[in-house]
This record gives C-alpha cells, structure tokens and sequence, in this order.
C-alpha cells in the first residue's frame, strides 16, 4: 500500500513542478526584447507509478500515480528555420556590399550630369570647335585650354576619389576578417563553457542561444557547415554538444573551429603592394579570391579589387579605375599625336599640347597641359599644312581634333571601340551591375525576412501567450497547495480525532 503521506509528496511535487514552469515564464517575460533569446519551456513528466508491476507485488487496484515531474527546460527553436535564415544571409552580406560599393562609385561618376566627364568633354570639343572656325583669336584658344585643364581634373578627381573609395573598401574587408575571427574565437569561448555544463545533466539554454546568435553573425560574412558533437558523461539526451563550424567553398570544406578541440583556424588575406588580395589563408589551408564562397566579405574582396587566376587586377574599383586609366591614356596619346601633325600660329610643328603619359596605369590621375602650351596659346596646333600657309585662317587640325570622340579606338573586348562608345559601355556596365546587386538584395532582404518572421514565431516571446501560460500555472500551483491543506486537515482527523471515543 502506499504510505499514508503520499497524497502530501503528490501535491508537493505539483507545486515544484508548476513553480519551476512560473519560474521558466518568468524568465521569458524578462527576455522578450533580448537579441537572440528563444524562448524556453518546461517539460513536465508524470512521476513513474506505484507499485511498479511485478509478480511479488502486493495486491493493489491498479497503479497509484505519483504526480509530476519538471524534467527538463528546453528552448522552443527549429533549427530547419536557422538553417534557412542563414543561408539568406549569406546572399542578403553579399548583395548589401556589392551595392553598397556600386552606389558609392555611381555617386563619384555622376553621370548623366552636366558635372560629369561625358558633359565636360562635350564643353572641350566645342572649345576645340570655336577654335577651329577662329583659329587666330586667343579668347578661343584660351578657353580651350581651361576646358582642357577640365578635362584633366575631371580625370584626377574621379580617380583619386574611386581611389579613396577603393581603400576605405579594403580597410572594412580587413575589419571583415578580424570580426570573422573574433566571432570564431567567441564560438570556441561558448563551446567550452557549454561542454562543462552539460555532462552534469544540465541543459545551458541561455549559451544556446549565445552561441546561436553568434552563428547568425558568422554566417553574413560566408557560409558555414555545422556539425554537433555529443558531450561525456551525464549529458541528457536532448543537449546539442559542441559545434564544428566548417567554411564550405567550391574545392570542399574546411574547418574553421574544431568543436572537439576547440582549435581555430584564423583567417588571413595576402595582398600585394597596392593592397588587393592575392591568397586567401585558412590555418594551412590557401585558397584564390576567385573561389572563395559567397557571403559579406566575398563581396568587400570584389569590391576592393583582387588577383584572379590569370594573374590579373579585377574587382569592381579596380576594373573602373583601369578603364579611366586606359582612357586618359589612349586620349593624351591621340590627341598629341594629332596635335604634333598640326601647325601653331608661330608656323612650328611637333607641339605636344600635353605632357606625355608612358604608361596606362596611372594615367588618369596625369593628365598636365604641356607648359609651352600655357604659356602662350599660339603655340596651339590649330592649323594643318607642312608650310602653315595661311595659319592664321586655317582651323583644319583643330577641327580635326574636335572628333576624337568618334577617331580615338580603345580595345573593348573582342572590337574596337571609339573613346566615346567606350565610355558610354562603361557607365552602362555600371548601372546594370547596381541595379542587379539592388534588385538581388531586395529580393534577398524579403526572403530573409520571412524566414525571420517565420522564426520569431516559432521561437520568440509572446507575452500573451506567456500572461496565459502564467495564469495557467497558478491555478495549477494553487491547486496544488489546497490539496497540501486538504490532506493536512485529513491527517490531523487521523492523529487527533481518531481514538478519542469513550474518553
């Protein structure tokens, strides 16, 4: 038979089951606005009966309950939904740099403006035009060197500001790898104090939930791979272990934390002298730019600009600034080649009107009017003729100067193209990759924030929901606690009332 105190252990296990549940409550009521808090529930578990079955037992009707037990306290969180999150994160840390990058270098190239190279080349052609039908006045002569002055600083100002831009890009790729990194060190840190909690039975919800937001943090900048491992000793049967967190990249994956050894692989990057990415090391392992995996600092390298397979510089910064560069230099070498051919008002010939550029790199921060030319506009190669009959009425070279928009051919591709087609090739280029990144992240934003709504509803906290659950749980308890006073008022018959008769 069970022992006349039973109904008091029955009612007593009640209340500290409900009152671990009230507890449970109100430590998600107290994180409903904690970043990456899930919310947490307790398990409650009918006590094992008595007398269990057996063949010595003593004769009972059936099975008498024990009560409840509080097992364990378990986060409510679908790691299906994590996984999905994360994998739109990726694209969303991806997307968000490269257009990040693209609508800073559209804001630089101004274009279609009347600020911009396009307007102020059109200003030089019809400086050289207005010398062309008066080649003897010095007005004209000399607004086509200021105009020319404006085409050189056009030049230098938007290649020393993509330049500038450039550097900013590579500084926050080099923060990227030290917050990857700080971010696998925290995991490791977490793991460590999760693997010396749970083989004591215990389940720490709360480093759960660290651990995870930190994954979430890791997974904008690439993706990852995790694999859980199972801790020692008493660990309950639903503990996750530590985790092994994996980079997942086209040649396979390597291990950026060994959960089992808490061993991290950092992650640093080569660069050359102008600080474009070379290699890409991972612990001992070297991977190229060009196969590393998608994610934030995927798009920061290609944004800053990097070494490809071939051995050359590309990148979103660096393939611009190469194309200003190849057009400053194919422009000064054209036109003092013309001008050369031309004849100045003092009858000379072989005038330079710039000063001489050797090589494309560089070029369009070099683009200087050759001092002669300053210093007196006559020296302006207006007139065409090996004699110069005539100079001071003949405008034939600077007409031909003012078409070598549609003269000068730059290799674009597999054709040639002219300087003012290639430039057109070039910004177009250019906003059809901005509003691809736009589009791409939007539409990686709205998918991302529907896994995230998705899992919020799963896993975060609902105060109605929990002020039910409360009231719930008190009713329960204080049902508990009467039972408690009715079976003390049922034992002090017992003791006090019973064999009394006949006194």
């Amino acid at each position: 038979m069970s022992s006349t105190f039973h109904g008091l252990q029955v009612a007593k296990r009640g209340m500290d089951a409900q009152q671990a549940a009230l507890y449970t409550i109100g430590h998600n009521v107290s994180n409903a606005n904690t970043p990456g808090y899930t919310r947490q529930r307790v398990s409650l578990e009918t006590f094992p009966a008595y007398p269990a079955p057996g063949m010595n037992q003593t004769g009972t009707a059936g099975q008498i309950g024990m009560g409840v037990e509080a097992s364990t306290v378990e986060r409510i969180r679908d790691t299906f939904l994590d996984t999905q999150y994360r994998d739109e994160t990726i694209k969303v840390g991806y997307w968000d740099a490269r257009a990040g990058a693209l609508e800073k270098m559209e804001e630089i190239m101004n274009e279609p403006t009347e600020d911009g190279l396009s307007a102020v080349f059109n200003q030089f052609f019809e400086s050289i035009q207005d010398v062309a039908s008066h080649p003897s006045e010095a007005g004209a002569r000399s607004v086509m060197i200021e105009r020319a002055e404006a085409v050189g600083d056009t030049f230098s100002y938007l290649s020393t500001s993509l330049k500038t831009v450039q550097g900013d890009l590579q500084n926050e790729r080099d923060v990227a790898v030290t917050q990857v990194n700080s971010l696998l060190e925290q995991i490791s840190n977490v793991n460590q104090q999760i693997q010396n909690v749970e083989p004591n039975g215990y389940l720490p919800n709360d480093l759960y939930d660290e651990r995870d937001r930190l994954l979430d943090e890791i997974s904008k900048f690439m993706p990852v791979s995790l694999e859980y491992t199972k801790s020692s000793g008493n660990a309950s049967a639903t503990s996750e272990g530590v985790v092994t967190v994996q980079l997942q990249t086209s040649q396979g994956p390597i291990t950026l934390l060994d959960g089992k050894t808490h061993q991290v692989n950092a992650i640093s990057l080569k660069t050359n002298q102008d600080s474009y990415v070379t290699e890409i090391h991972i612990g001992d392992e070297i991977r190229n730019p060009e196969s590393f995996p998608q994610g934030k600092l995927k798009g920061l390298i290609e944004a800053s600009g990097y070494i490809d397979n071939s051995g050359n510089k590309t990148g979103v910064y660096a393939s611009m600034i190469d194309d200003l560069d190849e057009m400053a230099y194919e422009f000064v070498n054209w036109f003092n080649d013309k001008h050369q051919q031309g004849v100045t008002l003092d009858g000379d010939t072989g005038m330079s009107f710039f000063n001489e550029i050797s090589q494309k790199e560089g070029a369009a921060a070099g683009i200087v009017i050759a001092d002669k030319i300053k210093q007196n506009t006559n020296n302006i190669a207006a007139a065409s003729g090996a004699d110069g009959t005539d100079r001071k009425g003949n405008g034939q070279n600077a007409q031909l100067l003012s078409q070598f928009r549609q003269k000068v051919l730059i290799n674009s591709g597999n054709q040639a193209v002219s300087l003012d087609g290639f430039y057109q090739s070039v910004i177009g280029q250019m906003s059809v990759d901005a509003q691809q990144a736009n589009r791409l992240k939007s539409n990686s934003e709205t998918l991302q924030g529907a896994v995230e709504q998705r899992r919020q509803s799963t896993s975060a906290v609902s105060l109605d929901e929990e002020m039910t659950n409360m009231i719930q749980f008190q009713h329960a308890y204080n049902a508990s606690a009467r039972m408690v006073t009715m079976i003390d008022e049922m034992l002090d018959k017992i003791v006090n009332g019973l064999g009394t008769g006949g006194r």
